[in-house]
């Protein structure tokens, strides 16, 4: 032991261990530091970390090649000893990082963490932020399967349209005007080189400026942030509360960041990786892509806003976001931190999380796209078919092989991207149908060029057969009611 101890004593007089210890894992906190509220730091961390390792384990079998990419998935996914777990391993490791670290900085904002003069700890987690949502894009990139393919397709149109720059910008993310061989090579060395690499730097950042400024204490009501006196009161606290970070308030960090672990091991097995969902083909109509969780609710916005407000919601709202999140410690860089005494901050975070849950919602659920086998695989039911006239049957006829089932439901199958077609002549007149069959509307295109005065006729002879029991077919409003309609419909 004597040994040891002067080997120990040896290595610590030249390599500084005790006091290295002493500035990072042993720096004094706050005793309220200790909190459940400050493990979402640490915890996005790990996350990193496993992200870090997983990734290597897949960059010894993934090949970065538009010919290769696929395949080495699924060779991956169905040959490689625990290769698919290795995959839901960092997938899941993926969106518990950006769930984490959206937490982190949702705390981090209510306990006005942000305010002096901790200024450039919250700038450099804005960029981590961005940083670790480049990672997850350019990750399911890597996948390149039909969900990456039109998402790269999407991500680089929307790049197109920023002005003066947009074209040489598409040309440096895609290493051309299309997406080619070279387009998964730039995002292979941005996914392992570029965007770990910039993480790594402002982590590092990130952790200098958490030691040299202190972790911010627990905020308590009506006691305000002034810069004349606020660093003597820090100090103040330290010296009279102060605790040693290693041992004494790592317990709780360590608890939870076991917990993660747990959640992580058990999502990857239960639930498996993302993809890949098909290959990368534009020649495939029948694919419905869809952007990972935490890209859900821009998916959803882009699809449901009018066009006149797309250039608005690509890139002045995120500007004017960036800045003003960038510009917040010295906006409001001193006064109350307590979220119980700025109740403006509280309802801006519940209205911006409720607003991206309901679009993540829709991303997820509502049917963007056509269900395109509809009219082939689902037939129309018999039920809407018996006694009727010669011409409506051929109605009939032409809502299937005109393909109208591929958007409408009718009689519960069907596609779900147009309103069911159930009870419709209960919603629309004669008159309505045929102008909508015609013009369109809304989602719906102009049949016009498609279909002969006859099929229109007959298909509209159909449809205003499709009733809802007990309601009375629409009427045209120049045309009078007849009596005793209402009882004979009833």
């Amino acid at each position: 032991m004597k040994t040891l101890r002067s080997i120990a004593l040896w290595l610590d007089d030249r390599l500084f261990i005790s006091k290295l210890f002493a500035s990072t894992a042993g720096h004094y906190v706050p005793a309220s530091a200790g909190s459940w509220f400050y493990v979402f730091g640490s915890a996005t961390l790990l996350c990193f970390i496993i992200q870090i390792i997983t990734g290597t384990c897949l960059a010894f079998v993934y090949v970065p090649s538009t010919n290769e990419a696929y395949t080495s998935l699924q060779y991956l996914n169905h040959s490689q000893f625990l290769g698919l777990y290795l995959r839901a391993l960092h997938n899941w490791g993926s969106n518990f990082m950006v769930f984490i670290m959206t937490l982190h900085m949702i705390q981090v904002f209510l306990f006005g963490a942000y305010k002096y003069p901790r200024e450039l700890t919250w700038i450099s987690g804005i960029f981590l932020m961005i940083l670790t949502l480049a990672m997850a894009f350019s990750g399911q990139v890597l996948r390149f399967d039909e969900d990456a393919y039109w998402g790269l397709g999407i991500g680089a149109s929307i790049t197109g349209r920023i002005p003066l720059i947009g074209s040489r910008m598409v040309q440096l993310l895609l290493g051309g005007p299309i997406i080619a061989g070279e387009t998964l090579s730039r995002f292979f060395t941005l996914h392992v080189f570029i965007v770990p690499g910039a993480i790594i730097a402002f982590v590092s950042l990130h952790l200098r400026l958490v030691l040299t400024k202190g972790i911010n204490e627990y905020p308590q009501p009506g006691r305000e942030v002034h810069r004349a006196t606020y660093d003597a009161e820090y100090a103040e606290i330290i010296k009279k509360d102060g605790v040693p970070f290693v041992p004494h308030a790592i317990g709780k960090d360590l608890i939870f960041a076991g917990l993660v672990i747990i959640a992580i091991l058990t999502c990857a097995g239960i639930f498996g990786p993302s993809g890949p969902s098909g290959p990368p083909t534009p020649a495939r109509v029948d694919t419905v892509p869809r952007p990972d969780f935490y890209f859900l609710s821009i998916f959803a916005a882009l699809a449901l806003l009018p066009d006149w407000m797309e250039e608005f919601v690509l890139f002045v709202a995120p500007g004017i976001l960036l800045l003003f999140l960038l510009a917040l410690p010295f906006i409001s860089g001193t006064g109350e931190k307590s979220y119980r005494r700025r109740p403006v901050a509280v309802l801006a975070v519940i209205f911006i999380m409720l607003v991206l849950g309901v679009l993540t919602y829709l991303g997820q659920r509502a049917p963007w796209s056509p269900k395109m086998d509809a009219w082939s695989s689902d037939a129309v039911p018999v039920k809407y078919l018996q006694h009727l006239k010669p011409v409506e049957l051929r109605g009939a006829a032409v809502l299937q092989n005109k393909q109208c089932r591929n958007c409408h439901m009718l009689g519960g199958t069907g596609g779900e991207r147009g309103p069911a077609l159930d009870g419709v002549a209960s919603r629309l007149s004669y008159d309505q149908l045929v102008r909508q069959v015609i013009q369109g509307g809304g989602n719906m295109p102009a049949y016009a060029k498609q279909l002969n005065p006859a099929e229109v006729d007959a298909l509209v002879s159909f449809l205003i057969t499709l009733k809802d029991e007990g309601v009375p077919s629409v009427r045209p409003s120049n045309e009078p009611e007849k009596p005793g309609a209402q009882v004979a419909a009833r």
